[in-house]
């Protein structure tokens, strides 16, 4: 049951705005987390068996096919996000930090998918899950490809987590 009442125009226009809003406001918050807030190993982060240490992102989902067209918005953070659409070095700890950086990522848009009921407050229950679709299609690809990223990355530092 929705708690507002508003004409069909204006609840699309207020859904955008909070949409944009909620991304906006999400992504501020999570780029001042400190690094080592994040934890690779940890419940969100950690390595499923199901993954096959990516390969049932690569096998199932095709993720090297399509990956490189998922928007990176580290330039949309006033310097403050870290770029990982490229590897810009090699070394153990860049690698360790672009786990950490993978582990945000993940993070920052299971928490934007949480906002999606919300949207049941002022639309009508088809619309609202109509929300949740659309938080789910915009937000899981790049959870895919943070996972994906993060799987192959501990390959390279030998199966562990970020080094100290």
């Amino acid at each position: 049951m929705r708690l507002v009442h508003l004409p069909t125009l204006w609840t699309i226009l207020l859904d955008i705005a909070a949409w944009g809003v909620i991304h906006l406001a999400v992504v501020a918050c999570m780029i001042r987390v400190p690094r080592s807030r994040f934890d690779a190993n940890g419940r969100l982060c950690s390595a499923r068996a199901w993954e096959r240490n990516g390969r049932f992102y690569e096998t199932w989902l095709r993720v090297r096919s399509w990956k490189a067209h998922v928007p990176d918005a580290a330039g949309l953070s006033g310097g403050r996000g870290f770029p990982k659409r490229h590897l810009e070095r090699r070394d153990p700890a860049y690698m360790g930090a672009f786990l950490l950086e993978t582990c945000r990522a993940e993070w920052t848009h299971w928490i934007i998918v949480g906002f999606a009921p919300f949207f049941f407050l002022w639309n009508k229950p088809w619309v609202g899950w109509i929300m949740v679709g659309y938080a789910l299609a915009e937000n899981l690809p790049l959870i895919v490809v943070q996972r994906y990223n993060r799987l192959r990355f501990r390959r390279i530092l030998g199966g562990k987590g970020a080094p100290p």
